[in-house]
């Protein structure tokens, strides 16, 4: 990551489309996210506007090797799957558009920085800058999770989405496995793309 001081990515800056046009918006966006433990292995994600209104799902595999989530829309349509590489010391996750598992439908993928770090910290490469045994520049960056009370998602030296994420902690929800926290997503970005990073940052945390 560049040293040098942190701007953020503000209204009139160039849009950041990842996942679709559709999920970028003109202006800060606050989302809910809650998480809800299902068992041992599974867990979901929702997510919701100021409002109250589910905007995305993500269900899936909170444990195991291979594991898979899958992002879809309220009407239950597959808009992006996360597919974790192995058991390796730096994970690796593949993102794809819907369903798919074919390389002209990859999205980005999403590598650990460090493979022992007390802060979860991953590096992005899009589709188009993938190998990154000849390149070692990511597209995006993002630290933090739950436990550290903080998600921040960063392009170069700016700050594109995270900007303060607070929980909701109680005894009573933690004991029924529930975890409420808000993230804010910046102008004319795609908040799909950051959802689905917070979930993976996430996934290490837990």
């Amino acid at each position: 990551m560049p040293k040098n001081k942190k701007t953020e990515w503000q209204v009139g800056d160039p849009t950041i489309s990842i996942v679709g046009d559709q999920f970028c918006n003109p202006y800060p966006m606050d989302l809910m996210v809650k998480r809800k433990v299902q068992s041992f292995s599974k867990d979901n994600y929702q997510v919701f506007d100021p409002s109250g209104n589910l905007l995305l799902q993500i269900d899936g595999q909170a444990w195991g090797i291979n594991r898979k989530r899958v992002m879809t829309d309220p009407a239950g349509f597959t808009i992006l799957t996360m597919r974790q590489k192995g058991m390796t010391l730096k994970n690796k996750w593949e993102v794809h558009g819907g369903e798919s598992k074919e390389r002209e439908d990859l999205l980005f993928t999403v590598h650990h920085s460090l493979a022992v770090s007390l802060k979860t910290s991953v590096d992005v490469f899009l589709a188009e800058n993938n190998n990154v045994k000849k390149s070692n520049t990511c597209d995006f960056h993002a630290s933090g999770g739950y436990s550290n009370i903080s998600f921040k998602v960063f392009k170069s030296d700016a700050l594109i989405a995270g900007v303060g994420v607070t929980h909701k902690f109680t005894w009573g929800s933690f004991c029924k496995g529930k975890c409420n926290f808000r993230v804010r997503v910046n102008p004319e970005v795609d908040y799909a793309f950051i959802i689905a990073l917070l979930v993976m940052v996430d996934d290490n945390e837990n």
